[in-house]
């Protein structure tokens, strides 16, 4: 099954759920913009509105959505419009790209809950939950960068 979200910058989002047990594989790449086939720097302009994404490929029987959404709302600050630490843009935005509509239910469900804890005292959780369009994988420099440099 696949799964794919977008919570700033996709190097730190593509490690975590690297360790998710049941991940199959992961793509950082980008979605929900308006040009085909956008290269990083075009993205980073601003001008194309797509978000820097990771594409999940998991095993349901070993992990379930519901679990995947836990690693995302666990991991980012979700009340931050196009922002997460110091990554200022859209393309750094907090989204979930469903696939279908059981996906789309689920995290539907998961944000209201979580817009009702206490969690993050009031503030609006401003993610998107839309519908997964064309996906553009990344430069191979961006596949699994912190395991190239090192760094887990």
């Amino acid at each position: 099954m696949k799964a794919t979200f977008g919570a700033g910058c996709f190097w730190h989002v593509e490690a975590l759920f690297r360790q998710a047990k049941g991940v199959k594989s992961t793509t950082v790449g980008y979605l929900g913009g308006s040009l085909k086939d956008p290269t990083y720097e075009d993205v980073c302009s601003g001008q194309t509105g797509h978000a820097e994404v990771v594409q999940v490929e998991y095993d349901p029987n070993m992990v379930s959505y519901d679990d995947l959404l836990t690693v995302f709302w666990n991991n980012h600050d979700p009340t931050t419009l196009n922002r997460q630490g110091p990554d200022v843009g859209d393309q750094y935005r907090s989204a979930i790209f469903f696939h279908d509509a059981e996906q789309e239910a689920t995290a539907k469900i998961s944000k209201e809950k979580l817009q009702n804890s206490d969690k993050f005292k009031g503030r609006k959780i401003v993610t998107e939950i839309i519908p997964a369009s064309s996906f553009y994988k990344a430069e191979d420099y961006h596949q699994q960068y912190f395991e190239k440099c090192g760094l887990h």
